[in-house]
């Protein structure tokens, strides 16, 4: 339970952002040409999955990759159940990074309707949220996406987060809850104002003593997510980067107080297989001071 408690009061307060390392199935190719490994250089889903897992390992054990700045990082299920020299993934980045370890628990999503893109179900979720627990997980997180402004596709989006979000809090984890606004949606700030009152009703609901944290698109109006941020059922709201490039996410961050980032191309976009170790964390290095900077100082 200390470990919990620790981890508890870092996720709270603690000055830093988050490292998304979830890439899945469908993001994995993709994530592996941005890192120089096209797709004639593996064979199969075993070989890809493989590569992607020794990308984060190399990252996750880089001098720069620690909980000075990197507060957690969001790992995917395959990297959650594999090794970091010798020691599980979830316990090598707490005991020997101080970074607090998330699982990505979503499959996917449902095809695009009313607007949403609602999350596919999950078998066996109750399955992996044991298993996390027993790996010394902190916590989850859940992706869904919202095209537009539609009243009764966002309230969708919002009910079945939070209705997921209370089977995870019951073994103990906390749920990230990820409601994107894609950042080409034509109605975007009409979105976004749908979605922070939508989840305002969620939070007033929620019993005492639980909380859950918000991973949101960086909105179009600064500190729009402000009565989020401060309501007394949020543990900590973070921001995607939502395709937006590392100067221009960084540079709407710094307009978003309380915010902090939870970037994923954002943060590795610069990172090449072919770089020497030196290489790799010095461009590590500085995509970390940047996005630091951005969740700790604002204007």
């Amino acid at each position: 339970m200390a470990d919990i408690e620790q981890m508890a009061a870092q996720m709270a307060g603690k000055d830093g952002f988050i490292a998304a390392l979830d890439q899945s199935g469908g993001s994995t190719p993709a994530a592996l040409r941005g890192y120089g490994i096209p797709d004639t250089a593996y064979q199969g889903e075993a070989e890809m999955f493989q590569r992607i897992h020794d990308m984060r390992v190399r990252i996750i054990t880089a001098p720069a990759f620690s909980g000075d700045k990197v507060i957690a990082a969001i790992l995917f299920e395959g990297t959650m159940d594999g090794a970091v020299q010798g020691k599980p993934a979830p316990s090598y980045l707490w005991q020997d990074r101080g970074v607090v370890p998330f699982v990505k628990v979503d499959k996917g999503l449902r095809d695009a309707a009313d607007s949403v893109r609602l999350m596919k179900p999950i078998p066996d979720l109750d399955k992996l949220l044991a298993r996390a627990a027993s790996l010394g997980v902190y916590g989850t997180k859940m992706r869904s996406v919202i095209d537009g402004a539609t009243r009764t596709g966002i309230a969708a989006i919002v009910r079945q987060q939070f209705e997921i979000a209370a089977q995870i809090a019951a073994h103990g984890l906390m749920p990230i809850i990820e409601p994107e606004i894609s950042i080409k949606a034509p109605d975007k700030p009409a979105a976004e104002d749908i979605l922070r009152d939508e989840i305002h009703q969620r939070l007033d609901a929620l019993p005492a003593g639980r909380k859950v944290m918000l991973k949101l698109t960086l909105p179009t109006s600064p500190d729009l997510y402000a009565p989020l941020i401060e309501h007394p059922r949020t543990q900590r709201v973070v921001a995607l980067s939502g395709g937006y490039p590392r100067p221009q996410a960084c540079r709407l961050l710094t307009h978003n107080h309380g915010m902090i980032a939870s970037f994923s191309r954002a943060l590795l976009d610069d990172l090449r297989a072919s770089m020497t170790d030196a290489e790799f964390d010095t461009v590590l290095r500085d995509a970390i001071d940047e996005i630091y900077q951005a969740s700790v100082h604002k204007t």
